[in-house]
């Protein structure tokens, strides 16, 4: 007798078609990150950004700077003529392509070759001289990412472009440390001389020969830089170089009787403004197109130097530059600060004084409206105080007033303005002190006028 044939149970088409359906569904879909050394700027971190922005224009316009920007792009040739070869920022840390055309091109690590650019290519030398700009944008270097350093980056800055006076480097000193004063970081100026090419030339010999007989103590890094870049490990935050450095022969020692009288006038206005300065013999700065004057800005830790620290502004004179890319001789000089470093110290400072300072509550306003018609009028409302330099936080998708109170409260509003039907029918408004719960029926025409007094108050 044939054995008995298993039958298979029949597959369940429709049970299968639904988990096959139901994998899909539930398949991830990628989601992508910032690029290592890039971040967002986010709402939360609006007030800083825009302080410092805010400040920072104002302070430049107040000494005569006019707004200046440049392209991010630029030939890859003109920061490799200007910065230097053996420097860092080219052959480690410059974005470098090549675009549709086959030119090679780079994305600005840097403002100031941009700017000298800008300044040939416009024929500025035939306005009044000097010119002086100020820039505020992103730049961007392929370096290692850590706080208050990143990939891209923004920059704010100052250029005087078409004279060569001490003064000129003093106001930028002067600019730089007032901008950065207002914005909340008493700083201390790190300044040196490094004169004037053929000062460094000669400079370079003796401390080429100083570097070979202590070679042996050097880091690997710097024993490479010696015959590149030996300027270079005179800045060196390597623990290994800084006791090298430390006996090493000093460009000061080493710089022109004109140079010498250049710098000491520089430091002469520093002292009458009574900005404070620490003489800084191994302050080189890393571009290959400085000369003379060269300072950067750290935050001041009770009058303790530490340049250990990044520095948040860093500047000097390039006398050289601009014919150096093809322009006429031209003085210059200038300064950038990191926005960044900036955020990151101002929101180490508030970290510290959180508990120990209590910080007095700003008003802010909050505009809370209910019902269709009270929507419509807040609307208008809120424009026609707009115009009177009046702003309010708001959500006008929300129709629960409960939601649009609980939202006053999460950004710290102090008054709310609310607008409901009767209120539109009335002419009215109520104003509610947050804190105390006490309201005031206001007249719609005279809102602005008590909002102002709120704000002033």
């Amino acid at each position: 007798m044939p054995a008995k044939k298993k039958v298979q149970p029949k597959k369940d088409v429709k049970k299968t078609t639904k988990k096959a359906v139901k994998k899909t569904t539930e398949k991830k879909i990628k989601t992508y990150d910032p690029l290592r050394g890039m971040k967002d700027v986010l709402p939360k971190h609006e007030s800083y950004w825009l302080d410092v922005s805010r400040i920072s224009r104002s302070v430049a316009s107040a000494y005569g700077y006019k707004y200046m920007q440049t392209p991010v792009l630029e030939p890859a040739q003109l920061f490799i003529r200007s910065i230097g070869k053996a420097t860092d920022v080219i052959s480690k840390e410059m974005y470098v392509f090549e675009d549709r055309d086959g030119k090679k091109v780079a994305m600005r690590p840097e403002f100031t070759a941009g700017i000298a650019r800008a300044y040939i290519s416009n024929g500025m030398h035939s306005l009044p001289q000097p010119v002086k700009v100020w820039y505020e944008g992103p730049v961007f270097r392929h370096d290692r990412p850590q706080a208050g350093r990143y990939r891209q980056f923004n920059q704010f800055g100052c250029e005087t472009l078409g004279d060569r006076d001490p003064v000129i480097d003093a106001e930028l000193i002067v600019v730089a440390y007032n901008t950065l004063k207002d914005i909340g970081l008493e700083t201390l100026v790190y300044i040196n001389s490094i004169g004037s090419e053929e000062d460094r030339q000669n400079y370079i010999v003796e401390l080429v020969g100083y570097l070979r007989s202590k070679r042996a103590y050097l880091s690997e890094e710097s024993r490479k830089r010696i015959n590149k870049n030996p300027l270079r490990i005179l800045d060196s935050k390597n623990e290994q170089d800084k006791e090298v450095v430390q006996d090493a022969p000093q460009i000061l020692d080493w710089l022109s009787q004109e140079s010498k009288d250049y710098f000491m006038k520089v430091l002469e206005y520093l002292d009458e403004l009574h900005i404070p300065y620490v003489l800084t013999p191994t302050l080189v700065r890393g571009l290959d197109y400085y000369s003379d004057t060269v300072f950067e800005l750290y935050l001041d830790k009770d009058g303790e130097e530490d340049g250990s620290q990044n520095a948040l502004c860093a500047g000097g004179r390039y006398d050289g530059l601009v014919e150096q890319i093809g322009g006429r001789p031209t003085a210059a000089a200038g300064f950038s600060m990191g926005i960044e470093r900036v955020i990151l110290a101002l929101k180490e400072k508030a970290q510290q004084h959180q508990g120990k300072e209590k910080k007095e509550k700003q008003p802010h306003l909050f505009f809370a409206q209910l019902g269709e018609q009270g929507r419509r009028r807040a609307l208008f409302l809120m424009e026609e105080l707009r115009r009177e330099g009046i702003t309010l936080g708001a959500n006008l998708s929300k129709g629960s007033l409960k939601a649009q109170l609980e939202l006053a409260d999460k950004q710290h509003a102090t008054h709310t303005v609310i607008l409901g039907q009767k209120e539109v029918q009335d002419g009215t408004v109520i104003i509610r002190d947050m804190s105390s719960g006490i309201q005031e029926i206001v007249d719609q025409k005279k809102i602005g006028k008590k909002l102002k007094k709120i704000l002033e108050a």
